[in-house]
């Protein structure tokens, strides 16, 4: 019983310190990126790009916009929806000439007709993208046979700050420990079968690191 209460109150102050991170500190975001992945979070972030597929991209919780640039100068016709309006706001200043649309709302509620896109992309989401109302909004926003691909997490290799940080990242829920890493592509396909996607875990090998890209298929027909 008092395990679970503490379990139960840090994962609250971990939920407060995310929610900080992403609102009142958003202007320490890249600061803090660079810093507990030891300057690979943008080629973690890019990794995904060889998985998007189609025309139309939508970027989901997509932070200070970055990814929206990349996209942008990729030639994708790209669109960026984040909760956070101080999010939305840095996004928007980053974008402004490329003339990317950036919307705040809920991921659980996309503000899209069904079918409109034909890749979704997600860096470094919270536990919210795993939740049935963001996979079925997803699921609903893509063309048949459209990819929604995830970057869950990166992993520094070589030396002692890259375990301390490594140990970070499980600490903060962010990452499986070691002895259930095992179990992690399970888990993915477990809960995206369930939401209608099959799916692939791809570990892309970087000169200083490594990063999984979760790649997942929306299957199926709609109903009429």
């Amino acid at each position: 019983m008092a395990q679970s209460i503490v379990t139960t109150l840090w994962q609250r102050l971990i939920r407060w310190g995310f929610h900080l991170l992403y609102n009142q500190l958003a202007w320490t975001y890249d600061f803090v990126s660079w810093t507990v992945s030891l300057g690979q979070w943008r080629q973690w972030q890019l990794a995904a790009l060889p998985f998007i597929e189609g025309k139309r991209v939508l970027e989901i919780a997509h932070g200070p916009g970055h990814m929206l640039v990349a996209l942008a100068r990729a030639g994708y016709d790209v669109t960026g929806i984040d909760l956070s309006p101080t999010m939305v706001r840095m996004a928007r200043r980053r974008v402004r000439h490329a003339q990317t649309p950036v919307v705040q709302s809920r991921v659980q509620a996309l503000p899209f007709a069904a079918e409109t896109f034909d890749s979704i992309l997600s860096t470094f989401p919270t536990p919210f993208i795993i939740q049935s109302e963001t996979l079925a909004a997803a699921r609903r926003c893509l063309r048949p046979g459209g990819v929604l691909v995830i970057v869950p997490d990166g992993s520094v290799t070589g030396g002692v700050l890259a375990v301390f940080i490594d140990w970070l990242y499980i600490l903060t829920g962010q990452r499986k420990s070691a002895e259930n890493s095992d179990n992690v592509d399970a888990f993915w396909q477990s809960h995206l079968l369930t939401a209608g996607f099959s799916s692939e875990q791809h570990m892309i090998t970087l000169p200083r690191s490594t990063v999984t890209v979760v790649v997942a298929r929306k299957i199926g027909v709609e109903s009429p």
